[in-house]
């Protein structure tokens, strides 16, 4: 017998069968239950999720001799034929290769004649979307007001190019992927039929792989007994899929729970070795801990299980190893590597991008314990501000510095009057407490007997200062005149929010360029030092990918410009308030136009 492949073989021949489709299975039944079958239907989705399949048993079911009926038989003549694809009232068109308006033509001329056996006459158009406008225009009459006996099928996986024309007189189905469980579950009824050994695990790798398209899986099965034979093993699906394997995410996992860096040095580089694509690993790494999240937030296994879509074996697991983390640690290693795996698409050394995101990961975490928000940028003073400068703007009391005195002087240099019941100022930080103020007590007294050290509570540290935004319109002035290289692409990115000690600065996709220039480390460390140069202001620049506009739209530059509008109008229109002004005007009969600042004039 011909060898057919798995995709052919195991095709569904029922609604029944079909899996993954149930709002479209059961509004297709309704409808021939009902005798509401429409004349147009449009079936929608990604490839291999069952629309030409979905068409075919539609095409059964309206044409069987007991129908028709919700689930064919498939066993009458006009099921078979339909089955085999030689049926005279059920047309299959390629839209790739038949897209002219001459083919359409010839379709309206053959949908008058009545169905040859069937009660209806089936047009089935795969890949429609690959049909010419002039094709388009020629159908939507014939689609409008078809004969009573005509039923159009059509099957897209490019919906959008569809006009909206063909689309209105069309029911529209939208084909889901299908779930990876229900996948697996099929798999698993394919290989006990053709006597095949393999593991649920490995199973699910391809189920994984193929991305929600039943037929992929089933090429990818069919590949896989072709390489491993009747018994497959986990090591043949990995070599075969090309797929890092499971041991690895989790050994880099394990990294991060021993807190060994120099161990995820060395997972990364025998990972390079093995000749493994880093980007795929990484989004390993990243699935796997999205896992370990949910499995850290869920109360049980069914919870978990039916967010994961694993098998039980890999749930249990999970939900063991997330006993290890914090959901706070598990969300910060996720975001360590999924920055990571964005990067490794443009950068030219993906092997140290992804080493410095596995050493962070070995060292941020320590199990058990609350993660700190770790600082892209050191929280202290730079070293190159002097002590002086720290000093003056660390936290105050909101009191005017008072100048050294002398023990027992006042101001002038004469002993100062004694202290009546007032209580000794807080001796400064990091200084000695002075002597006791012996001038200030009566002549008559004793010798004074050295009291007991009290200790002063300190006065709580003020609040740090926030910055605002006309200070970090400032910065950002500052950095373009200091460092013209850094401001050019600083310029590019949007303001999204100022909280606390954090700027949060987003780049649109059209700016990569930019956005990757600005998340260097020493970028981001000239823009803090010049933030604390010139706003006083410790601050962590975080830099992020914008997925959509934000709320105003404008660039810093765009903000930079449409301040500087604001300043030289209110500048205008105090100019032409100014008295001087005025009375030049009347005397001259002119009017203000524009108004400058004279270079090194400032605002007081």
């Amino acid at each position: 017998m011909e060898y057919q492949v798995s995709a052919r073989k195991f095709r569904p021949g029922t609604f029944e069968e079909l899996i993954g489709q149930p709002h479209v299975v059961q509004t297709l039944r309704n409808a021939i239950l009902r005798q509401q079958v429409a004349h147009a239907y449009l079936f929608s989705g990604m490839r291999g999720v069952g629309k030409t399949t979905a068409a075919r048993i539609l095409a059964k079911a309206l044409n069987c001799e007991k129908g028709p009926i919700p689930e064919p038989c498939g066993q009458c003549e006009s099921c078979l034929e339909i089955g085999r694809g030689n049926s005279v009232d059920v047309i299959e068109i390629d839209g790739a290769s038949n897209t002219g308006v001459d083919d359409v033509r010839e379709l309206r001329e053959n949908v008058k004649f009545s169905p040859f056996r069937g009660t209806y006459r089936i047009y089935i158009i795969d890949e429609v979307h690959m049909l010419s406008n002039s094709a388009f225009n020629a159908l939507l009459k014939t689609l409008e007001e078809p004969p009573p006996h005509a039923v159009f099928i059509f099957a897209t996986t490019e919906v959008h190019k569809i006009p909206p024309t063909i689309t209105s007189r069309c029911q529209h189905f939208n084909f889901r992927r299908i779930p990876r469980r229900e996948i697996i579950a099929r798999l698993q009824e394919v290989v006990k039929y053709v006597n095949v050994t393999i593991g649920e695990r490995s199973l699910g790798a391809m189920a994984r792989a193929s991305e929600g398209s039943m037929r992929d899986a089933l090429s990818l099965l069919d590949q896989a007994v072709a390489f491993g034979g009747k018994t497959i093993t986990e090591h043949d699906v990995d070599d075969m899929l090309g797929a890092v394997p499971d041991e690895l995410v989790g050994r880099i996992v394990n990294t991060v729970v021993t807190q060994d860096p120099a161990a995820a040095v060395a997972l990364v580089g025998e990972v390079v070795d093995h000749g493994y694509d880093l980007r795929a690993y990484c989004g390993a790494v990243v699935e796997r801990m999205r896992h370990l999240m949910i499995a850290a937030v869920v109360p049980g296994f069914e919870q978990a299980q039916g967010l994961m879509d694993l098998p039980d074996e890999d749930v249990k697991r999970l939900l063991a190893e997330a006993k290890s983390f914090s959901v706070e640690q598990v969300q910060e290693v996720f975001h360590l590597f999924a920055q990571a795996e964005d990067r490794l698409r443009s950068t030219a050394h993906p092997r140290f991008v992804f080493e410095v995101a596995a050493v962070r990961a070995a060292r941020v975490l320590q199990p058990g314990a609350q993660v700190p928000q770790a600082p892209e940028l050191p929280r202290g003073p730079h070293p190159s501000v002097s002590k002086t400068q720290v000093e003056k703007s660390g936290p105050t009391t909101g009191a005017s510095p008072s100048p050294v005195r002398s023990p027992g002087l006042g101001m002038s240099g004469r002993p100062s009057a004694p202290v009546q019941g007032g209580s000794p100022s807080p001796p400064v930080p990091g200084e000695p407490l002075p002597p006791k103020n012996v001038a200030s007590a009566p002549r008559t007294a004793r010798p004074a007997v050295e009291p007991k050290q009290v200790s002063t509570p300190q006065p709580r540290p003020a609040a740090p200062p926030a910055l605002r935004q006309e200070d970090w319109q400032r910065v950002v002035e500052a950095v373009i005149q200091r460092s013209p290289n850094i401001g050019t692409f600083l310029e590019m990115g949007t303001l999204v929010k100022i909280e606390g000690d954090q700027i949060i600065v987003g780049f649109p996709k059209t700016a990569s360029v930019a956005c990757s220039r600005i998340q260097k480390e020493e970028n981001r460390a000239r823009i803090s030092r010049i933030c604390q140069e010139i706003a006083g202001v410790n601050i962590r620049l975080r830099v992020v990918e914008l997925t959509g506009e934000p709320s105003d739209g404008l660039t810093i530059k765009q903000m930079r410009v449409k301040q500087q509008q604001q300043d030289d109008e209110a500048l205008l229109e105090q100019a032409r308030a100014n008295p001087m002004v005025k009375h030049a005007m009347e005397l001259f009969g002119g009017k203000v136009v524009k108004a400058s600042r004279a270079r090194g004039k400032k605002e007081a």
